[in-house]
């Protein structure tokens, strides 16, 4: 009887063990998620048009085309291929496909990271 007690009680401690392991494990699989360089684009920020590449934040001195054929100008108007016209507005992103999506993170940091 003491030997199916000890088995049941050594059974549950290393199930215990297994579990947290494993939660350990995908918790830092999720943070290895949030830490990943963020993506190359182009972006406004306090009227100024920005590049961001291998996560280093420049001024954009020249015209860039996009995979998908929209130019984005210096001045913040994007021409698509179709010949629309847009005006970016702060904090508006384009990656280099050519999609647009608002900045996730705006803080102080980056923007004064970004203007030197």
């Amino acid at each position: 009887m003491k030997r199916i007690i000890c088995l049941i009680a050594f059974v549950s401690f290393s199930c215990c063990l297994f579990a947290q392991k494993m939660d350990t494990a995908m918790h830092n699989k999720m943070e290895m998620g949030k830490t990943d360089k963020m993506k190359d684009c182009v972006y406004m920020n306090n009227n100024h048009m920005m590049m961001m590449k291998d996560g280093k934040t420049m001024m954009m001195d020249q015209d860039m085309k996009m995979k998908n054929g929209t130019t984005v100008m210096k001045d913040g108007t994007m021409m698509m291929k179709d010949g629309s016209k847009k005006m970016l507005m702060n904090g508006e992103c384009i990656d280099m496909n050519g999609r647009m999506s608002k900045m996730k993170m705006m803080d102080d940091k980056m923007m004064k990271d970004s203007m030197q």
